[in-house]
């Protein structure tokens, strides 16, 4: 998960992102390649509105990450993309967003635990 946008150690970070390890095909047209960067935004609470957020973070629940990925992302998955996506790429989209909900205490919590 890379950095952007994080110039102190307080500041919570704007963006993230991903390389897609397999293109995604819609039928026999590929509308994203392999090796594509996807970036991914911090919601604000207002593009949450209809998202069961603990589906989300506990069970990085399929069709609230397709619902949320039109809204955050850079080029945008559609949901039909999130569909044709490779499980892998999908965990990586689900992880960003997880990462962006999830309050500092609990990722500092989670990591001294570990």
């Amino acid at each position: 998960m890379a950095d952007q946008n994080d110039s102190t150690a307080t500041t919570a970070r704007l963006f993230s992102d991903f390389t897609l390890d397999a293109p995604i095909r819609i039928g026999d047209k590929i509308v994203q390649e392999a090796g594509t960067k996807i970036q991914v935004r911090r919601p604000s609470a207002g593009e949450l509105r209809g998202i069961d957020i603990s589906a989300v973070i506990s069970r990085c629940d399929y069709a609230q990450i397709e619902k949320l990925a039109p809204r955050l992302t850079n080029p945008v998955l559609h949901k039909e993309y999130v569909a044709a996506m490779d499980p892998a790429d999908f965990v990586q989209l689900g992880g960003e967003i997880v990462d962006f909900l999830l309050p500092k205490a609990v990722k500092q919590a989670a990591s001294q635990s570990a």
